[in-house]
């Protein structure tokens, strides 16, 4: 998951508290009304350790930007090298992704909630990070062997992952009241029936 972390240094225990501790800030109070000193002073480390690993806040961000984006291409990574088949891997990603917004709420609000733009304007748009490519990827692969119809890659993606990334928003934001872990193949089963071949019924369910 997101939070698997390998034993560290102590340089890198202090770097890490810093950054478990912007996260949760991050999230609760937001970029802009989240201060240098409301780090320092609820990580308990010295602004000079700030300022050391990183520079200042917006290297904060940048770093958690970087960390929690890997992470989830790590987790893209693994669920498309265990499944074959556009229709397992997508199930597999949107049934994971359910999971670590229930675990992992801060991860994910930061990764989908945050407007990045407004405070990292030198990184590109989330959707062109890797994990996202990979996901169209996964729908590419699916037009190429049959299982999607032909259509443009970034409608069939939006139609196949939309729905997904939707319901993890509402989630986030307290609409959605109950776990997302139950909703994984009905949501992704109603999103298939969007993209899918007519004739990849027979081996998908739907």
């Amino acid at each position: 998951m997101l939070d698997a972390i390998a034993k560290r240094p102590r340089s890198q225990d202090v770097r890490q508290q810093i950054l478990d501790t912007a996260l949760r800030l991050f999230s609760q109070d937001g970029y802009f009304n989240t201060s240098i000193h409301d780090v320092q002073r609820e990580a308990g480390v010295s602004i000079g350790s700030i300022y050391n690993h990183f520079g200042g806040k917006e290297g904060i961000a940048k770093a958690l930007y970087h960390s929690l984006l890997e992470k989830m291409e790590a987790l893209v990574d693994e669920v498309v090298s265990a499944r074959t088949g556009a229709y397992d891997r997508g199930l597999a990603v949107v049934e994971r992704l359910f999971l670590v917004t229930e675990q992992e709420p801060e991860a994910m609000r930061f990764i989908f909630g945050a407007k990045h733009r407004e405070f990292l304007p030198d990184e590109p748009p989330i959707c062109s990070a890797k994990p996202f490519v990979k996901l169209r990827d996964i729908i590419a692969v699916g037009v190429q062997n049959g299982e999607i119809r032909q259509m443009d890659h970034w409608v069939a993606a939006s139609c196949a992952f939309g729905p997904a990334l939707r319901m993890i928003a509402l989630r986030l934001d307290g609409t959605m009241p109950k776990s997302l872990t139950g909703y994984g193949e009905t949501v992704w089963n109603a999103a298939w029936l969007s993209v899918k071949e007519p004739d990849q019924s027979s081996c998908t369910g739907v």
